[in-house]
Protein backbone atom coordinates (compact mmCIF):
# COMPACT_ATOMS: atom_id res chain seq x y z
CA UNK A 1 0.00 0.00 0.00
CA UNK A 2 1.50 3.51 -0.63
CA UNK A 3 0.18 6.63 0.64
CA UNK A 4 -2.53 7.70 -2.30
CA UNK A 5 -4.29 4.09 -1.60
CA UNK A 6 -4.09 4.84 2.31
CA UNK A 7 -5.68 8.15 1.94
CA UNK A 8 -8.41 6.82 0.25
CA UNK A 9 -9.54 4.25 2.91
CA UNK A 10 -12.89 4.66 4.40
CA UNK A 11 -12.31 6.49 8.03
CA UNK A 12 -13.18 3.29 10.02
CA UNK A 13 -10.81 1.13 7.96
CA UNK A 14 -8.24 3.35 8.13
CA UNK A 15 -8.63 3.90 12.37
CA UNK A 16 -8.22 0.00 12.73
CA UNK A 17 -5.24 0.26 10.79
CA UNK A 18 -4.05 2.91 12.69
CA UNK A 19 -4.64 1.15 15.91
CA UNK A 20 -2.61 -1.58 14.47
CA UNK A 21 0.82 0.62 14.31
CA UNK A 22 -0.65 2.54 18.21
CA UNK A 23 -2.69 1.33 20.12
CA UNK A 24 -3.88 4.39 21.48
CA UNK A 25 -7.38 5.41 21.16
CA UNK A 26 -6.71 9.08 21.64
CA UNK A 27 -3.67 9.08 19.55
CA UNK A 28 -5.32 7.11 16.53
CA UNK A 29 -8.81 9.87 17.54
CA UNK A 30 -6.27 13.47 17.05
CA UNK A 31 -4.85 11.65 13.69
CA UNK A 32 -7.89 11.16 11.88
CA UNK A 33 -8.31 14.80 12.26
CA UNK A 34 -5.93 15.65 10.07
CA UNK A 35 -6.94 12.51 7.54
CA UNK A 36 -6.19 12.70 5.01
CA UNK A 37 -2.09 13.42 4.62
CA UNK A 38 -0.30 15.33 1.97
CA UNK A 39 2.90 13.44 1.71
CA UNK A 40 4.90 10.42 4.03
CA UNK A 41 6.51 13.16 5.57
CA UNK A 42 3.31 15.51 7.16
CA UNK A 43 2.28 11.95 8.12
CA UNK A 44 5.36 11.15 10.19
CA UNK A 45 5.66 14.42 11.55
CA UNK A 46 1.89 14.71 12.73
CA UNK A 47 2.31 11.07 14.74
CA UNK A 48 5.17 12.17 16.21
CA UNK A 49 3.74 15.72 17.21
CA UNK A 50 0.57 14.31 18.49
CA UNK A 51 2.20 11.29 20.35
CA UNK A 52 4.90 13.51 22.88
CA UNK A 53 2.55 16.87 22.57
CA UNK A 54 -1.14 15.81 22.79
CA UNK A 55 -1.49 12.48 24.36
CA UNK A 56 -1.02 11.74 28.06
CA UNK A 57 0.30 9.10 30.00
CA UNK A 58 -3.12 7.32 30.20
CA UNK A 59 -2.93 7.54 26.30
CA UNK A 60 0.60 5.98 26.39
CA UNK A 61 -0.08 3.06 28.99
CA UNK A 62 -2.91 2.10 27.02
CA UNK A 63 -0.71 1.79 23.62
CA UNK A 64 1.84 -0.09 26.04
CA UNK A 65 -1.48 -3.28 26.73
CA UNK A 66 -1.27 -4.16 23.31
CA UNK A 67 2.37 -5.62 23.58
CA UNK A 68 3.02 -9.20 24.41
CA UNK A 69 5.07 -9.31 27.52
CA UNK A 70 8.65 -9.81 26.40
CA UNK A 71 9.83 -13.36 28.00
CA UNK A 72 6.36 -14.62 27.96
CA UNK A 73 7.10 -17.71 25.49
CA UNK A 74 3.91 -18.93 24.42
CA UNK A 75 2.74 -15.29 23.66
CA UNK A 76 5.48 -14.53 21.37
CA UNK A 77 5.48 -17.90 19.37
CA UNK A 78 1.53 -17.43 18.99
CA UNK A 79 1.80 -13.88 18.17
CA UNK A 80 4.91 -12.45 17.21
CA UNK A 81 6.25 -15.52 15.56
CA UNK A 82 8.32 -14.00 12.42
CA UNK A 83 7.68 -10.45 13.37
CA UNK A 84 9.31 -7.84 15.59
CA UNK A 85 10.38 -9.83 18.23
CA UNK A 86 10.77 -13.13 16.91
CA UNK A 87 14.90 -12.93 17.59
CA UNK A 88 12.89 -14.03 21.25
CA UNK A 89 11.51 -17.34 20.42
CA UNK A 90 15.31 -18.39 19.11
CA UNK A 91 16.70 -17.89 22.80
CA UNK A 92 17.69 -20.53 25.43
CA UNK A 93 14.95 -21.79 28.01
CA UNK A 94 16.55 -20.40 30.71
CA UNK A 95 17.11 -16.84 28.90
CA UNK A 96 13.39 -17.34 28.40
CA UNK A 97 12.80 -17.83 32.37
CA UNK A 98 15.50 -14.98 33.32
CA UNK A 99 13.18 -12.72 30.49
CA UNK A 100 9.80 -13.61 32.47
CA UNK A 101 11.28 -13.06 35.84
CA UNK A 102 13.07 -9.83 34.84
CA UNK A 103 9.86 -8.34 32.91
CA UNK A 104 7.79 -9.79 36.29
CA UNK A 105 10.09 -7.13 38.15
CA UNK A 106 9.85 -4.68 35.79
CA UNK A 107 5.78 -4.53 35.79
CA UNK A 108 5.46 -4.98 39.95
CA UNK A 109 7.88 -1.96 39.82
CA UNK A 110 6.61 0.87 36.92
CA UNK A 111 2.77 -0.79 36.73
CA UNK A 112 3.41 -1.35 33.06
CA UNK A 113 4.89 -3.90 31.06
CA UNK A 114 8.56 -3.72 29.29
CA UNK A 115 8.36 -2.01 26.15
CA UNK A 116 11.57 -2.39 23.90
CA UNK A 117 12.47 -1.92 20.13
CA UNK A 118 13.03 -5.50 19.43
CA UNK A 119 13.96 -5.39 15.58
CA UNK A 120 17.69 -7.07 15.43
CA UNK A 121 17.84 -7.58 18.99
CA UNK A 122 18.76 -10.77 20.38
CA UNK A 123 17.06 -12.06 23.76
CA UNK A 124 20.03 -11.77 25.45
CA UNK A 125 20.47 -8.03 24.48
CA UNK A 126 16.57 -7.64 25.70
CA UNK A 127 17.57 -9.03 28.82
CA UNK A 128 20.66 -6.86 29.47
CA UNK A 129 18.26 -3.84 28.59
CA UNK A 130 15.63 -4.49 30.47
CA UNK A 131 17.99 -5.32 33.88
CA UNK A 132 19.44 -1.78 32.80
CA UNK A 133 16.41 -0.30 33.24
CA UNK A 134 14.83 -1.90 36.08
CA UNK A 135 17.12 0.76 38.30
CA UNK A 136 15.51 3.54 36.75
CA UNK A 137 12.97 5.55 38.52
CA UNK A 138 9.42 5.62 37.17
CA UNK A 139 9.48 8.91 35.43
CA UNK A 140 12.32 8.35 33.32
CA UNK A 141 10.64 4.84 32.51
CA UNK A 142 8.28 6.00 30.83
CA UNK A 143 9.95 8.70 29.04
CA UNK A 144 12.13 5.82 27.69
CA UNK A 145 9.05 3.30 27.00
CA UNK A 146 7.47 6.52 24.79
CA UNK A 147 10.30 6.72 23.03
CA UNK A 148 10.47 2.87 22.69
CA UNK A 149 6.59 2.57 21.29
CA UNK A 150 7.29 5.40 19.06
CA UNK A 151 9.85 3.53 17.04
CA UNK A 152 7.66 0.28 17.06
CA UNK A 153 5.00 2.56 15.50
CA UNK A 154 7.46 4.25 13.05
CA UNK A 155 8.25 0.59 11.83
CA UNK A 156 4.80 -0.32 11.35
CA UNK A 157 4.05 2.79 9.34
CA UNK A 158 6.67 1.10 6.92
CA UNK A 159 5.15 -2.15 6.87
CA UNK A 160 1.65 -1.03 6.80
CA UNK A 161 2.62 1.55 3.99
CA UNK A 162 5.68 -0.55 2.22
CA UNK A 163 5.11 1.00 -1.25
CA UNK A 164 5.67 5.00 0.12
CA UNK A 165 8.51 7.10 0.41
CA UNK A 166 10.32 6.70 3.45
CA UNK A 167 13.93 8.24 2.39
CA UNK A 168 13.34 11.08 4.55
CA UNK A 169 13.54 9.29 7.65
CA UNK A 170 16.70 9.42 9.38
CA UNK A 171 17.42 6.71 12.06
CA UNK A 172 18.42 8.80 15.22
CA UNK A 173 18.87 12.82 15.32
CA UNK A 174 21.62 11.65 18.01
CA UNK A 175 23.58 8.41 17.73
CA UNK A 176 26.38 6.91 19.60
CA UNK A 177 29.54 4.60 19.34
CA UNK A 178 32.48 2.93 21.90
CA UNK A 179 35.76 2.59 20.73
CA UNK A 180 38.55 0.91 23.41
CA UNK A 181 41.56 2.23 21.54
CA UNK A 182 44.10 0.50 24.02
CA UNK A 183 43.15 -2.91 22.42
CA UNK A 184 41.90 -1.19 19.05
CA UNK A 185 38.28 -2.46 19.17
CA UNK A 186 34.70 -2.04 19.51
CA UNK A 187 33.01 -1.12 22.93
CA UNK A 188 29.70 -3.74 22.87
CA UNK A 189 27.12 -4.43 25.10
CA UNK A 190 27.97 -0.76 27.49
CA UNK A 191 24.60 0.74 28.46
CA UNK A 192 24.75 4.74 27.60
CA UNK A 193 21.94 6.98 28.80
CA UNK A 194 21.24 10.02 26.99
CA UNK A 195 19.97 13.07 29.90
CA UNK A 196 17.93 16.54 29.63
CA UNK A 197 20.05 18.67 31.09
CA UNK A 198 18.41 18.32 34.56
CA UNK A 199 18.99 14.79 34.20
CA UNK A 200 16.01 13.19 32.79
CA UNK A 201 16.60 10.19 31.07
CA UNK A 202 15.62 10.44 27.24
CA UNK A 203 16.44 7.18 25.79
CA UNK A 204 18.56 4.61 26.71
CA UNK A 205 20.20 1.43 25.15
CA UNK A 206 23.66 -0.51 25.18
CA UNK A 207 25.72 -0.38 22.11
CA UNK A 208 25.56 -3.13 19.64
CA UNK A 209 28.58 -5.77 17.92
CA UNK A 210 29.81 -2.45 15.94
CA UNK A 211 29.94 -0.42 19.16
CA UNK A 212 27.19 1.73 18.36
CA UNK A 213 23.65 2.64 19.18
CA UNK A 214 22.19 4.00 15.65
CA UNK A 215 18.68 3.98 16.73
CA UNK A 216 18.62 6.17 20.25
CA UNK A 217 15.97 8.08 19.46
CA UNK A 218 12.87 7.26 17.45
CA UNK A 219 13.17 8.60 13.31
CA UNK A 220 11.62 12.04 13.25
CA UNK A 221 11.87 13.19 16.69
CA UNK A 222 14.26 15.69 17.45
CA UNK A 223 15.50 17.21 20.71
CA UNK A 224 14.93 21.10 21.46
CA UNK A 225 17.97 23.64 21.76
CA UNK A 226 19.79 22.65 24.68
CA UNK A 227 22.41 20.90 26.49
CA UNK A 228 22.36 17.22 26.92
CA UNK A 229 24.43 14.65 28.85
CA UNK A 230 25.63 11.30 27.27
CA UNK A 231 26.50 8.65 30.23
CA UNK A 232 28.35 5.58 29.72
CA UNK A 233 28.93 3.18 32.02
CA UNK A 234 32.45 2.19 31.20
CA UNK A 235 32.85 0.70 34.74
CA UNK A 236 30.49 -2.57 33.70
CA UNK A 237 32.38 -2.41 30.06
CA UNK A 238 35.44 -2.72 32.09
CA UNK A 239 34.18 -5.92 34.18
CA UNK A 240 33.52 -7.46 31.09
CA UNK A 241 36.90 -7.41 29.36
CA UNK A 242 38.33 -8.13 32.41
CA UNK A 243 40.32 -4.78 32.71
CA UNK A 244 40.73 -2.27 35.21
CA UNK A 245 39.61 1.13 34.26
CA UNK A 246 40.18 4.14 36.43
CA UNK A 247 37.13 6.08 34.79
CA UNK A 248 33.96 3.40 36.36
CA UNK A 249 31.30 6.03 34.39
CA UNK A 250 32.35 8.85 31.72
CA UNK A 251 29.51 11.45 30.98
CA UNK A 252 29.42 14.06 28.19
CA UNK A 253 27.94 17.59 27.93
CA UNK A 254 26.74 18.63 24.58
CA UNK A 255 24.94 20.94 22.87
CA UNK A 256 22.06 20.94 20.44
CA UNK A 257 21.63 23.50 18.01
CA UNK A 258 19.24 22.40 15.40
CA UNK A 259 17.65 19.17 13.32
CA UNK A 260 20.88 18.56 11.67
CA UNK A 261 22.86 14.84 13.14
CA UNK A 262 24.97 14.66 15.97
CA UNK A 263 27.13 12.05 16.48
CA UNK A 264 28.77 11.85 19.92
CA UNK A 265 31.58 9.13 20.26
CA UNK A 266 33.81 7.67 23.07
CA UNK A 267 36.98 7.25 22.59
CA UNK A 268 37.91 5.16 25.86
CA UNK A 269 40.92 2.61 27.74
CA UNK A 270 41.73 2.09 31.25
CA UNK A 271 43.33 5.42 31.83
CA UNK A 272 41.68 8.13 29.18
CA UNK A 273 38.91 9.12 27.20
CA UNK A 274 38.19 11.42 24.33
CA UNK A 275 35.36 12.85 22.26
CA UNK A 276 34.12 14.89 19.56
CA UNK A 277 31.47 15.41 16.63
CA UNK A 278 31.26 12.70 14.60
CA UNK A 279 29.71 12.72 11.45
Amino acid sequence: MNLQTFNQLLPDEAKVNLFACCGSGNWVQQFMTQFPYQNERDLAEKATQIWYNQCSESDWLEAFTHHPKIGDLKSLTEKFAGKEQASVAEASTETIKNLAEANRLYEEKFGFIFIVCATGKSAQEMLDLLNDRLENNRRDELAIAMGEQHKITIIRFKKLLSDADWSFLKPSHVTTHVLDTSVGKTGKNICIKLRSEKGTIIAQGRTNADGRIPDLLPPGRFLVPGNYRMHFDTAGYFQQTNQQGFYPEVEITFSVFDQTHYHIPLLINPFGYSTYRGS
